[in-house]
């Protein structure tokens, strides 16, 4: 996760152990160990508050797949295997080329976790970070695959609620990841508490009772500030100060008007990602009318050339 913060909505037997001094425990799985019968732990990924995250080898799929596992301290509390729960039920109600897949979910027991996709590819977050902006060809495949995901969630009634470049892994294609805080457009909609990561929240996500209700529109902001950042490195409002004391320290988005986005970019792209941006989710864009103005600024890149290669002289 980025440094931004998330909001979100016994200890059992096996190898855990406290992170550092005063972490909670985390799993510490050795190679080859068993997570539960048929399921093998390769190698930690990493993790976060409520999960660890391992590279694991199914036998059942004979694949390498990525196990999302509840960490010791919280394999019974209740609130965690709730969200544990209702994020594989949104696995199962989305089939989408650029969501992530599940495969299988254990909701009880001393290793409460969920069988995912494993994924070839760094998150984009980590390429932002190591080699800064993205080339416009790079930029509008990805905003478009973006579009094609989020037109179908909603259209299955979902709002994902947390589109960063953290929750991005960049492959052929890119895909959106982690559906942890995702709601069904009605529970969107009655929610009454801010929900995601501050930095990519939309307005009415801050502040529901006062701006929302929270709908689709939530997430094609979250859309253009990953690709505000993506075209030009920033963010499009203030950094929020490491000790935020009130809701507009730590959602300047509830204050400020985006800054201009400094991009090597043509105007309709800058203008296309801007509009995201709107503080009424009515002026908002849908994902499919980002895509449409998006898709003839990528016919109109230059095309990609081979050059002819030429025969090896003998020796």
């Amino acid at each position: 996760m980025e440094p931004d913060a998330r909001i979100e909505r016994a200890a059992p037997d096996g190898a855990a152990r406290p992170s550092e001094e005063g972490e909670e425990a985390r799993w510490e799985l050795a190679e080859g160990e068993e997570i539960v019968p048929g399921r093998h732990a390769v190698t930690r990924l990493g993790g976060g508050h409520r999960y660890d995250a391992y590279l694991a080898w199914d036998d059942r799929l004979h694949a390498l797949v990525v196990v999302k596992l509840v960490r010791p301290h919280l394999a019974n509390d209740r609130h965690t295997l709730d969200g544990l729960a209702g994020e594989a039920e949104m696995l199962n109600r989305l089939s989408h080329p650029v969501i992530l897949r599940g495969f299988d979910a254990v909701l009880d027991g001393p290793r409460p976790h969920l069988v995912l996709e494993h994924l070839e590819g760094p998150r984009l977050s980590t390429l932002i970070r190591r080699y800064g902006r993205l080339p416009a060809e790079q930029l509008l495949p990805l905003g478009l695959q973006l579009c094609s995901a989020l037109h179908y969630m909603h259209g299955e009634g979902v709002v994902h609620l947390d589109v960063k470049p953290s929750n991005i892994i960049m492959g052929a294609p890119a895909q959106l990841i982690d559906l942890s805080v995702a709601l069904t457009t009605e529970d969107a909609a009655a929610e009454r508490h801010a929900i995601g990561t501050d930095g990519y929240m939309a307005p009415e996500q801050c502040d529901p009772p006062e701006l929302g209700p929270i709908a689709p529109a939530a997430d094609v902001f979250g859309l253009g500030v990953t690709l505000y950042r993506a075209a030009g490195e920033e963010r499009p409002f203030s950094k929020q100060p490491d000790e935020p004391r009130t809701a507009r320290e730590r959602w300047p988005q509830l204050v400020e008007e985006p800054a201009p986005l400094d991009a090597p970019v043509s105007d309709a792209v800058r203008e296309t990602i801007m509009s995201c941006l709107a503080f009424d989710p009515s002026e908002r864009p849908t994902p499919a009318e980002v895509a449409a103005r998006l898709e003839p600024e990528l016919d109109a890149l230059p095309k990609p050339r081979l050059s002819k290669l030429k025969p090896r002289r003998s020796r």
